[in-house]
């Protein structure tokens, strides 16, 4: 299974040190690397990769702050520690955190770490959830996947649209995708998520911008030029 992966350490000798261990196995790819912990929040948010490996003292931002805003952003991502900070461990874990290693430590033993990955992301991939749970302070609502036909983001606010309900919820888009992981759903655009078995059609809307309309709903969806390739690729 192909892992995405980011690395977080301001030592620069320790980031070519995890690269090399990275593309010396099969379906693993470095997508980048940050020198601090606010630089490992934005490009998590922006490249969206499987595992970020993060070293707990980095300048503008301690990697297990870094680690919470990374988990409310996206839940599912993978989350190994490299540090040379034995203490911290108790706080790594309280983020989710899927391994801690600590610095120096041999190569075999982070290789074991992204096998172990490689498998837990196969498994997840191969069991989309059912039901979507959506909590609030009046309880929680639980949502049938099969009936969701659009998610989208306005005002702060992310509706979850199918053919004879509307739910609404604070949880982030990138949050709900990463629960739809091995689902039949499409990230058309920044704002928008969207089931490609309801899409009906598909109109220009400016330059490099369209609008989709979707069977069982009233509510259409926008899409960018270069998602719109890759959705016909899919249909």
């Amino acid at each position: 299974m192909n892992l995405k992966i980011l690395i977080a350490d301001d030592d620069a000798g320790m980031r070519l040190v995890l690269r090399k261990i990275i593309e010396s196995m099969e379906e693993l790819e470095c997508i980048g690397e940050a020198t601090d912990g606010g630089e490992a929040v934005r490009l998590c948010l922006e490249l969206r990769p499987d595992v970020v490996f993060l070293d707990v003292d980095m300048p503008v931002m301690k990697g297990t702050e870094a680690a919470k805003k990374i988990t409310e952003a996206q839940p599912g991502i993978f989350k190994v520690f490299c540090t040379a900070h034995a203490d911290y461990m108790t706080d790594a874990f309280e983020v989710y955190a899927s391994d801690y290693l600590i610095k120096p430590f041999k190569t075999d033993r982070v290789r074991q770490t992204l096998r172990r990955l490689q498998k837990e992301k196969a498994k997840n991939k191969a069991a989309p959830p059912k039901t979507i749970m959506l909590k609030s302070r009046d309880g929680m609502t639980f949502v049938p996947v099969k009936d969701i036909l659009m998610i989208y983001r306005e005002n702060k606010v992310t509706y979850i649209e199918t053919s004879n309900e509307s739910y609404t919820t604070s949880e982030s888009l990138n949050s709900l995708e990463d629960k739809l992981t091995g689902g039949d759903f499409f990230r058309c655009h920044r704002a928008y998520i969207i089931s490609p078995a309801a899409v009906a059609n598909i109109y220009p809307y400016g330059r490099w911008t369209y609008t989709v309309s979707l069977r069982g709903t009233d509510k259409t969806a926008l899409i960018t030029h270069e998602k719109l390739d890759e959705l016909q690729r899919i249909l």
